[in-house]
């Protein structure tokens, strides 16, 4: 198989910045205020209060017999990846430790917020390219792979033995705080990674669909599809309108539905990532072709 050396150095790249992020949220925002992160990066913060270890060679250290599992268990490209990950994060964690040294934020409630917010960005960096920094991700890779369990689970289970095994040594405050901040820190992360550019997957069932569609074609350049269903009570063959819209688009479909067909029955759903001509491509259609001549023109004018 060729190797894609762009989108290989792409991945590359973002598994990285995602690392330095995530190493600069740690030793900023948690290591002044004595809160934990997860995974065994967690364990190496916790080894780093309890005995003073540095937190980077405790992770590596931590995660060499994970690796081996991964070499075992899991394809190459992904032990590689995750081989690179491990090696970047435990660098990063040590080489930002200076910043751990000034409190920039004096306040713990701002401090968990801030801290997850940035540290739930740089892991989406790394979720977007399909990275790994190692730690629990390998763990539930594998059990995932072999028992169906999803990887979050896994990484769930650990964090809250880590966290019961924290409240000995800290008591129940900074554990609390800690619980705060991968709230925050999983809500960032699920944000940057489906991303903030809402759609709408719009399902239209009319009497008048053939008007209907022609008229969002025509007025809104979204494409339709007639999806050919068959009602359960009547069944009678009932042709289904699929559309998928940008969220500023809805208003202009519900009132074309409205004037057309009153009676329209429409179900509007919530979609984080489309891809494909129209959103990641080229429009096309009617509405699409003639805005592109208008801009041409007026491109044509100015010159």
């Amino acid at each position: 198989m060729q190797i894609n050396w762009k989108q290989t150095f792409y991945q590359y790249f973002m598994v990285t910045l995602a690392c330095i992020i995530m190493g600069v949220a740690l030793n900023v925002f948690y290591m002044p205020n004595k809160m934990l992160s997860g995974g065994i990066g967690g364990v190496a913060v916790l080894a780093y209060y309890i005995g003073g270890l540095p937190m980077g060679a405790t992770s590596l250290m931590c995660n060499v017999p994970l690796f081996f599992l991964a070499y075992k268990y899991m394809d190459r490209q992904y032990t590689i990846g995750a081989l690179y990950g491990i090696v970047a994060f435990s660098i990063s964690l040590d080489a930002f430790h200076f910043l751990s040294n000034y409190q920039v934020v004096h306040d713990k409630l701002l401090a968990c917020i801030a801290g997850g917010v940035l540290y739930g960005i740089g892991a989406a960096c790394m979720y977007r390219v399909g990275g790994s920094s190692g730690g629990t991700d390998i763990i539930g890779a594998i059990i995932q792979k072999h028992y169906s369990i999803s990887i979050s689970t896994t990484g769930f289970i650990f964090n809250l033995g880590l966290l019961f095994a924290s409240v000995f040594y800290f008591g129940i405050e900074p554990v609390l705080y800690t619980l705060l901040t991968f709230f925050v820190m999983t809500k960032t992360c699920n944000a940057f990674t489906t991303g903030f550019d809402y759609k709408k997957n719009i399902i239209i069932i009319s009497n008048y669909h053939h008007e209907i569609a022609e008229e969002i074609i025509k007025v809104v350049g979204r494409g339709v599809t007639y999806l050919h269903g068959e009602g359960a009570f009547t069944h009678q063959d009932r042709e289904v309108l699929f559309v998928v819209a940008k969220l500023t688009q809805l208003a202009k479909i519900r009132a074309i539905c409205k004037d057309i067909d009153p009676d329209a029955f429409m179900i509007i759903h919530d979609v984080n990532d489309v891809f494909g001509r129209g959103f990641t491509l080229k429009a096309s259609g009617p509405a699409a072709r003639e805005k592109r001549e208008e801009m041409e023109k007026g491109c044509v004018a100015k010159v």
